[in-house]
C-alpha cells in the first residue's frame, strides 16, 4: 500500500512544488512515453523535411491528446477497471479479441523500433555491437517491470521522464530564426504535397495513439488500488471533485510536456537538417549521427542519450499496455502491483511483448517498413477505441454521476474526428 498523503485530498493541490509533484503521475509517464525513440524519429522526420512550417501541428494536436488522455484516466478511476474490462462488459463480445490482437502487434512492432533506435544511440555514442545492446535494454527493462515494487517502479518512471530535458538542451545549442519559427507554429502550412500530409497523419497517429489510452486508464486503477484512501468513483461520488482535478493537472501537465519535447525535437532538426539541406532522416539514431557534423558534438551526444532515456521510459508502457489489455480480456488477474506468482500470465504477456519486440530486430523484416505498419494499426485501432471510450463516458450506467459533459466532451469528438479523418488520409496517400 502507498501510504504517502493523497494529492486528491488537499484542497490548495498545484498551488507548490511538492504538491505540484506528488499529483504528476499516470499522465506525467504516458505524455512522456508518448515521445519514445519513434516518436523521436517521426518528429525529426517532420523537421527535416519540412521545417518551422510543421511545427503548427503541436499546437494543434495538443488540446486533442490532453482531451482524450485525460478522458482515458476518468474511464480507470471512476469505473476501478481498465478500458478492456469496460469494453468486454458494455460491448458486443467479437470486439475486444481484434483490438487486443492488433494492439499488441503494433505495440510488439513498436517496441522492436524503439529498442533498434536505442541500441543504435549507445552505439553511436561509445561504439560497440548494437545487437548486443538491444538484448541488453530488453533484458533490463523486463526484469524491473517484472521484480521492481509498483510503488519504486512508478519513481523509476517519473526519473526516466527527465531524460527528455535532452531535448531542450540541444534547442540551446542551435541557432533559431525565431521569427520564422513564429510563423510556422501559429500560422498552419497547408499544402496539397502527399509528404506533407502524410507527414501531419504520422504527428497525429504518434501523439493519439490507443496505447496511451489502455496505460493511462489502468495506471489510474493501479493507483487507486495501491491508495488506502481511494475507491472508484461510482462507489465514492465525494472524491470525484479531487480526483478530476487531480487528473486533469497530471494530464494536461503530463501532455504539455510530450507536446513542448516533440516541439524541441522539430525546432532543432529544422534548424540545423532542413536549413542544410539533409531531409532523408528515418530513425532517431539517424537524426542523431545527422546533427554531429551540423549542430557539434555536444548536440549530438545529448540529442541521442534523450533517445536511450525515452526508450527506456517508453518500452515498459508499451509491454505493459499490451499486457493490461489481454489480461483483462481474458479475465486474468493483472497488474503491476502484484508479485510475479499472482499474475503470472499478465506478466508472462508483458515479457513476451518485449521478446516479440526484439526478435523483430533480428529478423529479415524492414524495420522502417515495420514501423510504417504499425502507425497504420494503431491508426486503425484508435478510431474505433475512442468512439467506443466517448460513447462510455456519456453513459450513466456506466459512470453514474461522472459522465463527460461540456467542452470536454467536444474535443473528444473532435479528436475523434480528426483521427478518423487522419486514417482515411493514411490510406488514400498510401495507395496514390
Amino acid at each position: 500500500m502507498d501510504n504517502t498523503p493523497d494529492p486528491e485530498k488537499d484542497p490548495v493541490v498545484g498551488t507548490s512544488k511538492p504538491r505540484l509533484l506528488a499529483v504528476l503521475g499516470p499522465g506525467l509517464i504516458t505524455g512522456a512515453a508518448d515521445d519514445d525513440p519513434s516518436g523521436i524519429a517521426t518528429y525529426s522526420q517532420a523537421g527535416a523535411q519540412l521545417g518551422f512550417a510543421i511545427t503548427w501541428t503541436m499546437l494543434f494536436s495538443y488540446p486533442l491528446m490532453a482531451a482524450i488522455q485525460e478522458i482515458s484516466a476518468r474511464i480507470g478511476r471512476t469505473t476501478g477497471n481498465g478500458i478492456a474490462t469496460n469494453l468486454r462488459t458494455y460491448y458486443p463480445p467479437w470486439i475486444l479479441p481484434v483490438i487486443v490482437a492488433l494492439l499488441f502487434i503494433a505495440n510488439a512492432i513498436n517496441i522492436g523500433a524503439d529498442l533498434g533506435a536505442m541500441g543504435e544511440a549507445v552505439a553511436l555514442l561509445i561504439g560497440g555491437k548494437v545487437w548486443l545492446y538491444v538484448i541488453a535494454f530488453a533484458i533490463v527493462s523486463t526484469f524491473l517491470q517484472i521484480f521492481l515494487q509498483y510503488t519504486q517502479y512508478v519513481s523509476v518512471l517519473k526519473w526516466l521522464t527527465f531524460s527528455l530535458f535532452a531535448y531542450f538542451g540541444t534547442v540551446i545549442f542551435v541557432q533559431i530564426p525565431y521569427g520564422e519559427l513564429a510563423r510556422g507554429f501559429f500560422i498552419p502550412t497547408l499544402s496539397s504535397d502527399k509528404a506533407f500530409w502524410t507527414t501531419v497523419v504520422a504527428i497525429l497517429g504518434t501523439t493519439i495513439s490507443p496505447y496511451l489510452f489502455f496505460w493511462q486508464a489502468s495506471q489510474e486503477v493501479e493507483d487507486e488500488k495501491t491508495r488506502p484512501t481511494r475507491q472508484p468513483l461510482i462507489k465514492a461520488p465525494d472524491q470525484a471533485k479531487g480526483a478530476i482535478r487531480r487528473i486533469r493537472i497530471d494530464t494536461y501537465v503530463g501532455m504539455g510536456f510530450s507536446s513542448l519535447v516533440a516541439l524541441a525535437i522539430m525546432v532543432t532538426t529544422a534548424a540545423t537538417l532542413h536549413a542544410a539541406g539533409q531531409t532523408d532522416i528515418e530513425t532517431s539514431a539517424q537524426a542523431a549521427e545527422a546533427l554531429k557534423p551540423i549542430a557539434g558534438e555536444f548536440a549530438f551526444a545529448i540529442f541521442a542519450l534523450g533517445i536511450i532515456g525515452t526508450g527506456l521510459l517508453a518500452i515498459p508502457v508499451l509491454a505493459g499496455s499490451a499486457a493490461y489489455a489481454l489480461g483483462e480480456a481474458r479475465r486474468w488477474p493483472v497488474g503491476l502491483a502484484r508479485k510475479p506468482l499472482e499474475a503470472k500470465a499478465f506478466y508472462a504477456t508483458l515479457a513476451a511483448a518485449t521478446l516479440i519486440g526484439t526478435a523483430v530486430d533480428f529478423s529479415p523484416i524492414d524495420p522502417i517498413k515495420a514501423l510504417f505498419w504499425s502507425a497504420v494499426i494503431n491508426g486503425v485501432v484508435s478510431v474505433p477505441v475512442m468512439v467506443m471510450m466517448m460513447l462510455m463516458t456519456a453513459r450513466k450506467d456506466i459512470m453514474k454521476e461522472n459522465t463527460v459533459r461540456g467542452p470536454l466532451q467536444w474535443v473528444g469528438w473532435l479528436a475523434t474526428a480528426v483521427m478518423g479523418t487522419a486514417v482515411i488520409g493514411m490510406g488514400i496517400t498510401s495507395f496514390l
